[in-house]
């Protein structure tokens, strides 16, 4: 499974990076509009998957491909979908947050919504 395996980051180690104010990093969140009105974590940028075909064509664009991209959803998978194509895409730094949002309330802030 070399080459194509997606690096995971987990919450804990997110919350360490946000707490540092790193501005080197992207954060992607895949989930849905409703999701994130239900719970969200400040400074990711949303791009629904089921939305997919809206926004494919401008990720490129929108996001720099060099970058450490941390892509985040509900629990890990979809966002685990996005690293996949992401790297496809030619993007050289991309990581899944293992557990999701969900890890993210459970272990790190819980006043994070759970759902």
């Amino acid at each position: 499974m070399t080459g194509n395996a997606i690096t995971q980051i987990t919450v804990e180690e997110l919350a360490q990076r946000l707490a540092a104010g790193d501005a080197t990093i992207q954060l992607v969140d895949v989930r849905e509009p409703q999701e994130l009105a239900i719970a969200s974590i400040e400074g990711f940028v949303n791009f629904p998957l089921s939305e997919f075909t809206e926004w494919g064509d401008q990720v490129p664009t929108l996001l720099n491909p060099h970058a450490e991209t941390l892509v985040l959803c509900h629990h890990g998978m979809r966002s685990a979908q996005m690293c996949q194509w992401l790297m496809a895409q030619g993007f050289t730094n991309v990581k899944n947050i293992s557990g999701g949002i969900d890890a993210y309330s459970n272990l790190v802030d819980s006043s994070v919504p759970r759902y």
